[in-house]
């Protein structure tokens, strides 16, 4: 992806959201985000799309085995959490102090 039009996301890492499609689809569960992969515009959330990983025995993992991970969601089937309503609410950006500042749609309360 070329840094020319690098698309701009209203998610960053250590946010709140729901799920709004696919199987782990819940709209009322707040999820953190653990990171934001910006390139191919995903996410991975804590508890979500969770594969199994074998992995054969190294020099770091002398056990080796199955393991449980998080793969990444596309950016679209989450949505950010507004804690005031307890769903998932859209974004406007409103300059505050000469910082862009996330707001929520549904109660119009800063997202910190």
């Amino acid at each position: 992806m070329s840094n020319r039009f690098k698309p701009k996301f209203n998610i960053k890492k250590g946010d709140s959201v729901v799920v709004i499609a696919g199987d782990d689809k819940d709209l009322k569960k707040a999820r953190k985000v653990l990171e934001v992969i910006i390139d191919k515009s995903r996410v991975v959330v804590e508890g979500v799309n969770i594969i199994t990983k074998h992995t054969k025995p190294s020099a770091q993992n002398t056990k080796g085995g199955i393991v449980k991970k998080e793969a990444p969601i596309h950016i679209s089937n989450v949505m950010l959490y507004d804690a005031k309503k307890g769903e998932g609410t859209k974004v406007s950006r409103d300059r505050k102090d000469g910082k862009l500042v996330r707001v929520s749609k549904k109660s119009g309360e800063a997202i910190k």
